[in-house]
């Protein structure tokens, strides 16, 4: 939340969300709702909730998505990011393009002028905002072998990302690294310019992401409307593994938690944010292009800090 907000009547209740995206230079005002009058097309290789695998083109029958799973926020977001395709700054690590499609999953139409977040810790498993809360292993030695020692995390990590729990924290520091917001045209698309993430005790390799709907881009940003979803993605266990073998990745010790051990991904495949990748199998250190399709429900506001939970997952996890 930024800024003071005015007060608003009972029908307005809903839609409380207030949030402002400072950037110089922003354009002019564009009301945020669901656009486009032809059925979205999921990206090339996605299956949609029957099963089908979508074409380049699409149909309705082939893009018409369940909801895609609500996860946690965790407690390292950061309101008013920086309006922003390329979140890299000076981070190393494997080139990773995020591709994004927002469509409504009831209507099966795409959602233009979206406000989009996305954020997530480097190579060696640091956030940007929190850098004084370390990775909770740090770097040095030898790269995991996929087959983690000890019992499978509990959802309540402790030391470094994942410590503080699903409460939101203050920041720590200024830094906004791998940390973004953008708008997604009139296809629902968006696209990033990122690195491929670290691990951190207590998680999986993922991203955070939300949408937010029914706002207005302004000079200033973006503000106001809903935040329709709050999710994570995350990445299949060979790539990570292949990401593991280069450095800086190499270089970190933390005790890594595979996708099936992790408490927070639903395991359920694309619908609980599994992204699809492609890089070359024996050289992933070229850079990756990981696609994904989001259904959401632009009425609803999911902020991810109550009943985002999915079955199973602690809300103390991050």
């Amino acid at each position: 939340m930024t800024g003071n907000q005015t007060a608003e009547g009972p029908k307005h209740k809903k839609d409380l969300t207030r949030r402002k995206v400072v950037v110089a230079g922003a354009g002019a005002a564009v009301a945020v709702g669901v656009g486009g009058t032809l059925a979205a097309g999921a990206f090339a290789g996605e299956k949609s909730a029957a099963g089908t695998t979508a074409s380049a083109s699409g149909s309705a029958s082939e893009t018409c998505y369940k909801l895609t799973s609500e996860t946690t926020e965790g407690p390292y977001y950061i309101d008013a990011d920086k309006l922003r395709k390329d979140i890299t700054e000076d981070q190393e690590g494997i080139p990773l393009t995020l591709r994004l499609k927002v469509i409504d999953a009831e209507t099966c139409k795409p959602i233009r002028n979206a406000a989009v977040d996305i954020w997530h810790c480097n190579a060696l498993g640091v956030y940007s905002g929190y850098e004084d809360m370390g990775s909770g292993g740090g770097g040095g030695g030898t790269p995991p072998s996929g087959e983690p020692t000890g019992e499978p995390p509990s959802g309540e990590p402790s030391g470094g990302p994942g410590g503080g729990g699903g409460v939101h924290q203050e920041p720590t520091d200024d830094e906004r690294y791998l940390r973004g917001t953008w708008r997604t045209d009139r296809n629902g698309t968006v696209e990033f310019k990122t690195v491929f993430p670290g691990w951190y005790q207590g998680r999986c390799v993922h991203i955070h992401t939300k949408v937010h709907v029914s706002g207005t881009w302004t000079d200033a940003g973006y503000e106001g409307g809903n935040t329709c979803h709050t999710g994570q993605f995350f990445f299949d266990e060979e790539s990570v593994l292949a990401s593991a073998e280069v450095a800086p990745y190499s270089t970190n010790t933390t005790t890594r938690t595979t996708l099936d051990e992790d408490t927070i991904y639903p395991d359920n495949g694309t619908e609980g944010g599994l992204l699809k990748l492609k890089y070359r199998k024996n050289d992933i250190a070229k850079g990756v292009v990981a696609t994904i399709t989001m259904g959401v429900d632009p009425e609803a506001t999911h902020d991810g800090t109550d009943d985002a939970v999915q079955p199973g997952a602690s809300a103390s996890a991050s």
